[in-house]
């Protein structure tokens, strides 16, 4: 009996043992694979800094996405190799397949604002936006989703 009330206690203190946390394993990784800063965080959802003009976002969960947002004309390579490598932790989709799917939506969105690319288990989907306020700015996002849909 006294061992069942040392584990009850020992379970229930704050400082017992690690809790799982399945978003806080991923922002690691992410922040690991692409060099980028994390920066405010919930639950289930980060941003990152992730270089001049580019930022990251993550939302963990089923499904889980990745998101890349640039600020100006046009991204540079080192945005879709950063999406590309931030979409593989997240997806499990080669880095390099991501970049080339966030590349093709990304110039079908210039024309037509935005565009998909699907690729197994996942979607790359990118917008194109030019607002006085904002300027340009490319989004796009890995989001992963189940083939049999």
């Amino acid at each position: 009996m006294r061992h069942l009330l040392a584990a009850a206690l020992f379970l229930a203190c704050p400082w017992g043992p690690a809790r799982a946390d399945p978003c806080g394993d991923q922002i690691a990784a992410v922040a690991a694979a692409t060099k980028a800063v994390p920066g405010e965080r919930s639950v289930d959802f980060s941003n990152f800094s992730a270089g001049a003009d580019t930022n990251l976002t993550l939302a963990c969960g089923t499904p889980s996405s990745v998101g890349a947002q640039f600020k100006g004309e046009s991204p540079p390579e080192r945005y879709f190799e950063v999406f590309g490598k931030a979409g593989e932790v997240v997806t499990k989709a080669p880095a390099a397949s991501l970049a080339t799917a966030a590349r093709q939506a990304r110039e079908v969105a210039a024309r037509l604002r935005h565009s998909n690319v699907d690729l197994p288990g996942v979607r790359v989907t990118c917008s194109v936006t030019n607002s006085a306020a904002r300027g340009p700015l490319t989004l796009c996002a890995a989001i992963e989703h189940d083939d049999r849909t």
